[in-house]
């Protein structure tokens, strides 16, 4: 019986540990999809949102600095009908009819071509931002979704382990019955089985934390892609 006990133990030592390898996931990855959830974190995700806005803001700062360049004119008239007599009579300037004037500020004269670079700066930062940005979402979003496809599988695993180890307690259990073998075997194969449901239970949480990111960043319910 100790020689039947030993093997036993060994075979649970077996079925424990094997359960936990890891298969590979790279056949499971649908790049398909992979590309589809690309596409909808860059059409819903708010950041992307937000560098398109600022690069329309930035962009109507560069028409705006190009038109403010008749800022720098201030025109302005005087008109005096014929049948009044001159406001200031001493004044030789004064006269019936229209008078017209042009200022210009020389100091905003100088400020103009450097406001107009900054803003040509500035649209170009804003559209380099947002190309960045969407390098950075593109890596996120392939992150986000292999942890998903990784948890599937790891899923998987652990639910075929709880499977085995059950099948190996109940067996055992029927033979400890039968004082085949000893409780401490027995209580091994119940151990494993319980140390299987935990890593399932466990991955399941893992799995629903890895959807809802996925979902977070694609803007949608995955049931929802089509």
């Amino acid at each position: 019986m100790k020689n039947l006990s030993k093997f036993i133990l060994a075979i649970l030592m077996f079925i424990s540990f094997d359960s936990f390898s890891q298969e590979s996931i790279i056949g499971e990855i649908k790049y398909s999809d992979l590309e589809k959830y690309i596409d909808l974190a860059i059409q819903n995700y708010p950041k992307v949102k937000i560098g398109d806005v600022n690069i329309q803001k930035a962009k109507a700062d560069v028409t705006s600095s190009g038109l403010s360049y008749l800022d720098i004119f201030n025109a302005s008239y005087f008109y005096r009908p014929q049948e009044k007599t001159a406001l200031d009579p001493i004044n030789p300037y004064s006269v019936n009819g229209f008078q017209f004037s042009v200022n210009v500020n020389i100091g905003n004269l100088l400020q103009k071509p450097f406001v107009a670079k900054k803003a040509k700066a500035d649209y170009k930062i804003a559209q380099l931002q947002a190309e960045d940005f969407r390098l950075t979402l593109r890596t996120e979003v392939k992150k986000r979704y292999y942890a998903y496809i990784q948890q599937i599988n790891q899923l998987k695993i652990y639910t075929q382990s709880v499977q085995d180890n059950k099948n190996v307690a109940d067996n055992l259990k029927y033979k400890f019955e039968k004082g085949e073998i000893p409780l401490d075997t027995y209580n091994q194969s119940r151990i494993n089985l319980t140390s299987a449901n935990t890593a399932k239970i466990q991955t399941e949480v893992d799995l629903l934390s890895a959807k809802d990111a996925l979902e977070e960043i694609i803007g949608m319910k995955l049931s929802e892609v089509k």
